[in-house]
């Protein structure tokens, strides 16, 4: 049962501890409190303070990759046990919202891998996504607004059951969320924000008489204090911070980041076709790409990097200019239809069109794009993962993969810290994780930066280049079947490391 920490009034404090003065004990069952009343009373009989909470994990941030990191802790028989804290304002958590069916999608979707999508099932949590709208697809077309640059893939041509599944960003959390909710584990939900947070960076000094000085992080047998915005502080051995780009972990730890934003914003939303769309499309245009991923039924979401200017045009104009401009861009817009070059004269060529938008089902929203990756993941006993520690351009919707990697890979770090009897806030033991995922991390960052930098450049012999390497993956099965396993996550590295 999820405990949801709120203050108690003062009538109903005098009301328990008049209760409590004629109660001898109370019993408290070994797997946790039933409720965070008897919580609270037995720690003012035991002389603990009321408003403190100690725990083994203290995950900052209840979004979709803080949730899957508490999931895997769950579901490992060597971290199952650990008392686990999750920190997150967003009252959707306490409130335990499903999701309500014939709604129409929202905007803010995920294209997960899938390596993504058997963590999931690892997890218990796909059972979930699988009762709500998601849509798996099988095929993918890529290619630019040139007329000679494409490539087309096909999960059953590559010995692949798929390519990927997208999937509203509400039903992951939902999904994650309901699995959490489910299992037998030590978990407490703080609907508050984190203010401050002290270290305990070394042993307290003794005094004469041997003992220890007074510390109250030790004393806990943590080394975390975090102070929250309700006026409540909570204690943990390790802090994780998973509280996205502009994360308040990485503040409080010092951790510096390096990064830059890109010329462009991106903008999204929901749009519907006469017909059913199953397959993934992305278009290279001068200004950016736009991508076309199916959602379910015949709803597919749009996905449209360019300049902030023209952002913001697209999206205030009215809807009928913006489903016109939108139909442009994916087809005859600012160039031909691609055409079979010179290795595609082996009857190979297979480029498609992609289906019509009729209309605009959701709000259009807009955000900047940047690159953002922190110096470090770990310090001494702060992980920071997910955006909290690395942002990327969404043109290949690796961004929540590459975080949920993160969860997968720290979970089983900590279980094989407490399999040798290392403190799971040890330094040592977090270095190892950002030694497994940093260098992941960066490659796929590379490689996005480096894609978005290339199609920046409108220039003839480039143009000629770009074109040539589509056709390369388009006609060189291996090189194409190594692209696929690195990009849903079933190879670590690309061909050429």
């Amino acid at each position: 049962m999820i405990k949801v920490r709120d203050e108690l009034n003062c009538k109903e404090y005098l009301a328990r501890k008049a209760v409590a003065n004629t109660i001898d004990a109370i019993k408290v069952s070994k797997k946790g409190f039933s409720n965070d009343a008897l919580a609270r009373e037995h720690k003012l009989k035991s002389g603990l303070a009321s408003n403190a909470d100690q725990h083994d994990i203290a995950i900052v941030g209840g979004g979709m990759v803080g949730m899957a990191l508490a999931c895997a802790l769950s579901s490992n028989p060597l971290t199952k046990h650990l008392n686990v804290a999750i920190i997150d304002s967003n009252p959707a958590l306490g409130r335990m919202d499903g999701i309500k069916k014939g709604e129409l999608p929202d905007p803010r979707v995920s294209a997960i891998t899938p390596a993504t999508i058997s963590f999931f099932k690892d997890v218990g949590a796909w059972q979930y996504v699988q009762e709500n709208r998601h849509a798996i697809f099988d095929q993918m077309q890529v290619w630019d607004y040139t007329g000679s640059g494409y490539t087309r893939y096909n999960a059953k041509d590559l010995g692949k059951e798929m390519l990927g599944c997208v999937v509203e960003n509400k039903v992951l959390h939902s999904s994650l969320l309901s699995c959490f909710k489910d299992k037998d584990f030590h978990k407490t939900i703080y609907p508050s924000r984190l203010t401050s947070m002290d270290l305990l960076s070394r042993p307290p000094a003794k005094g004469p008489d041997g003992n220890s000085g007074d510390s109250t992080l030790h004393s806990r047998g943590s080394s975390a204090k975090l102070d929250l915005s309700d006026g409540n502080s909570i204690y943990a051995k390790l802090v994780v911070g998973a509280d996205g780009g502009q994360s308040r972990v990485r503040e409080l730890a010092g951790i510096q980041t390096t990064g830059w934003k890109y010329p462009q914003s991106a903008v999204i939303c929901t749009v519907e076709h006469s017909t059913e769309n199953q397959c993934a499309w992305q278009r290279f245009l001068p200004s950016g790409p736009i991508a076309l991923l199916p959602v379910g039924d015949n709803f597919s979401n749009i996905v449209w990097s360019m300049s902030p200017t023209e952002a913001l045009d697209r999206k205030t104009m009215s809807e009928d200019i913006f489903v016109r401009e939108v139909n442009h861009a994916l087809d005859y817009g600012y160039g031909p239809h691609p055409r079979p070059g010179l290795l595609g004269k082996d009857g190979k060529f297979s480029w498609e069109v992609p289906p019509k938008v009729v209309k605009v089902v959701s709000e259009r929203m807009m955000f900047p794009l940047s690159l953002m990756h922190a110096k470090k993941y770990a310090s001494n006993h702060v992980v920071l993962i997910g955006d909290a520690a690395h942002t990327v351009h969404p043109l290949a919707g690796q961004g929540v993969n590459l975080g949920y990697a993160d969860a997968v890979a720290l979970s089983k770090i900590i279980a094989d810290g407490i399999s040798v009897g290392t403190d799971i806030g040890e330094l040592s033991l977090l270095k190892k994780f950002e030694s497994e995922r940093k260098p992941a991390n960066i490659m796929m960052m590379a490689i996005l930066d480096g894609l978005q930098k290339a199609y920046s450049i409108d220039l003839g012999p480039f143009n000629v280049l770009r074109a040539a390497a589509f056709s390369a993956v388009q006609h060189i099965s291996p090189l194409k079947k190594n692209i696929v396993s690195y990009a849903t996550g079933e190879q670590k590295w690309p061909l050429f490391l």
